[in-house]
Parts: C-alpha cells; sequence; structure tokens
C-alpha cells in the first residue's frame, strides 16, 4: 500500500471514494455532484487529498485537508474533514497510513496541528486515540444558513 497526494489525474478513482463517504453520512449518492466538488478543489486549490492506493493501484480510501489558521498560534491549521477508507480495506492500516501522510503533510508545512470533528459515535475515534490524536475538551458550536 502507499499514500499519496490526490491531483487532478486521481480524479476517476477518488469519485466513488468521495461518493461513498457522502452516503456513509446519509447523503444521496451523486457521482456527477462528487466529481463536480471535487474537480472544484482541485482547480481552486483550496484543500489537500491523500489516498491511499494497495499494489495493484486500487483506491483504498482518502482523507481531505482544508487549511486554517490559528491566531493564537499564528500557524497555519489543517481540519481533517474526510477520512474514509473502503470497507474490503478497513482494519488493514489503510487508516493509519492516510492519518500519518496527513500528520506528515502537517510538519512540513510547519503547521501547529491539525483537527478533526466526528460523531461520538463513530467508531473512527478510536483509530484516532491510537494515533495520537487527543480530544478537545473545547465547545463547538455551528450557525446554520
Amino acid at each position: 500500500m502507499t499514500t499519496l497526494r490526490a491531483t487532478q489525474e486521481h480524479l476517476q478513482a477518488l469519485t466513488p471514494l468521495f461518493n461513498a463517504y457522502r452516503v456513509f453520512y446519509k447523503q444521496e449518492a451523486d457521482l456527477d455532484a462528487a466529481r463536480a466538488f471535487l474537480q472544484e478543489r482541485f482547480n481552486k486549490k483550496d484543500s489537500v487529498i491523500f489516498m491511499a492506493m494497495d499494489d495493484s493501484d486500487n483506491a483504498l480510501g482518502f482523507t481531505q485537508l482544508y487549511p486554517s489558521f490559528s491566531s493564537v498560534a499564528m500557524k497555519r491549521v489543517f481540519v481533517l474533514n474526510d477520512l474514509f477508507v473502503t470497507p474490503d480495506a478497513r482494519g488493514k492500516q489503510v487508516g493509519t497510513a492516510l492519518l500519518e501522510r496527513a500528520k506528515q503533510h502537517a510538519r512540513q508545512e510547519n503547521a501547529r496541528g491539525l483537527v478533526l470533528e466526528t460523531g461520538a459515535d463513530n467508531p473512527a475515534q478510536y483509530l484516532y486515540e491510537r494515533n495520537g490524536w487527543t480530544k478537545d475538551p473545547a465547545l463547538h458550536y455551528f450557525w446554520e444558513v
């Protein structure tokens, strides 16, 4: 298994992963919209996407990071917004490899770190904790348009 930074050339392999990720979060499947959304991310260069691939170049999973900033630390922070591993690849260290690649990117960018939010019932929280992530005691608020 290898991890790589996804580019426009990976759009065909990435689109079904992104669509499956959205379906996991109870959204309607829409490959065209998923492709368009990812295409826009590549065009605008407003996210960083890493993919895990097996030895036959089959996509096993992905993570997507959005850059932000910490005013207090005066450093960049990356929001790990998406992490998805195909059902067949779960339990095979794919999630760990993607998290490690995200950490490596944060170090290379001299960022303060990575932040993520997940549901209290999401079993992936154990993956995060096993890989050195800690729960933040801060309260999160959201205002929806």
